[in-house]
């Protein structure tokens, strides 16, 4: 078996400018992430994106490099691609929870370590955000339950950002309010 030396050498120098790339773009986005006070699991996703966009390109140039037919390769990738929406359509709540924690993640106020309180008619949940996952959201509760929760289901419901001290306030209100209503009740 001969070995193509040329293929060899364009393999070296594209996992060379790949590990360059890989290099500056780990600069980059720290120096983004202290500027824009960008928080440690958010700068962790964003580099795991970025590292899966310079991978799968770098895939891309390693098939031409080493000579698959383009018309091969977009059968491939459009075969792989049918599979994974025959897949998201099956799993279509799969789908909404991606899109869902994509839109939590990047465009939603709510932060990992904020307090909230989540507005339902059924229950009372108010407490710490403790993650923000690619399907779930996680709350430690101030009654120390730990709750876990769809991301689209996040989505639908009315969240309230509170301020450090906000809910014991809010707890302790509705409390004295009850018990002058009770006093209201004994005194007639």
């Amino acid at each position: 078996m001969v070995i193509p030396k040329e293929q060899l050498f364009l393999t070296l120098i594209l996992i060379i400018i790949m590990m360059i790339v890989i290099v500056i773009i780990k600069k980059a986005i720290r120096k983004f992430s202290f500027v824009q006070a960008i928080e440690i699991n958010r700068r962790k996703v964003i580099f795991n994106i970025c590292f899966f966009i310079i991978y799968l390109i770098s895939g891309f140039f390693l098939a031409i490099i080493w000579g698959v037919k383009f018309q091969e390769f977009t059968i491939f990738i459009s075969s792989v691609l049918a599979v994974l929406g025959v897949g998201f359509f099956a799993q279509w709540s799969i789908l909404s929870n991606l899109t869902a924690s994509f839109i939590l993640f990047f465009y939603h106020p709510i932060r990992i370590g904020h307090r909230i309180k989540i507005i339902d008619k059924d229950y009372n949940w108010i407490g710490e955000v403790k993650n923000i996952t690619a399907f779930y959201f996680f709350i430690k509760t101030d009654d120390g339950e730990n709750i876990s929760l769809p991301n689209s289901l996040v989505m639908q419901k009315g969240l309230q950002i509170l301020e450090p001290g906000e809910a014991l306030k809010s707890n302790d209100t509705s409390t004295e309010a009850t018990e002058t209503i009770e006093t209201i009740e004994d005194g007639s």
